[in-house]
């Protein structure tokens, strides 16, 4: 039997999603941006550092998916103790389930040491809040790759192959007419084999066409059942 894909998250492309934490009067406010590689996860680093030049400290932390390589997980902690505020962001990245993200949390010290567990509870904190407003304003997509595959048959049978098709849950992405006509869909090929054979009498064949990818509002409740 096979198992079901793991949901792939992410932020939608746009505005900026923050949140804000306050202990002792240090105020620290995370900034978290859709990134689609490392060097726009720096970019928003650098981006906050010019911003806010009069704050302490600007840690960070991101997640970046590489296609056909290892995840890319970075952090820093911006000259906080060692521990207490990179890596906390980085597990509170891990835990939201989102990718493709870069977090930043800039810090404006209040007078008041907070000791290495309150700072690791201060950015984590900081870093969560931000997740929970992506979540309340609905800045939260789910990511679905599916295969998408091509097929040419008669005139004759087209019609009837893509209201089956459709009528099985798979898209409809193209429809070329000429000489025959040139049929491109996207769905599970388990589903759509047997349709095209069906309705060709095994005459034609799907051949692959890349990945089509689409993004859909996810919700929080979803995630968590």
């Amino acid at each position: 039997m096979d198992q079901p894909r793991p949901r792939v998250l992410r932020l939608t492309a746009g505005q900026d999603v923050t949140g804000e934490y306050e202990e002792k009067r240090s105020r620290f406010v995370a900034v978290l941006r859709r990134v689609d590689d490392e060097d726009a996860a720096r970019a928003l680093i650098a981006e906050l550092r010019s911003t806010y030049p009069t704050a302490r400290h600007h840690c960070s932390a991101f997640l970046v998916d590489v296609e056909g390589a290892s995840r890319i997980e970075r952090s820093n902690d911006d000259g906080e103790p060692s521990g207490t505020a990179g890596t906390p962001m980085l597990d509170v990245l891990r835990g939201s389930g989102l990718t493709g993200v870069s977090a930043v949390v800039v810090r404006w010290f209040g007078g008041t040491k907070l000791g290495t567990g309150g700072l690791a509870r201060a950015y984590s904190a900081a870093v969560a809040a931000a997740v929970d407003e992506a979540w309340r304003t609905g800045r939260v997509v789910e990511v679905i790759r599916t295969p998408a595959w091509v097929a040419e048959v008669d005139h004759v049978v087209a019609g009837g192959l893509e209201s089956a098709v459709r009528a099985a849950g798979a898209h409809v992405l193209n429809v070329e007419y000429g000489r025959r006509v040139r049929l491109t869909v996207a769905g599970e090929y388990d589903v759509l084999s047997p349709i095209l054979a069906a309705r060709t009498s095994g005459g034609a064949e799907w051949a692959e066409a890349g990945v089509t990818t689409t993004e859909n509002a996810a919700l929080r409740s979803d995630m968590e059942s």
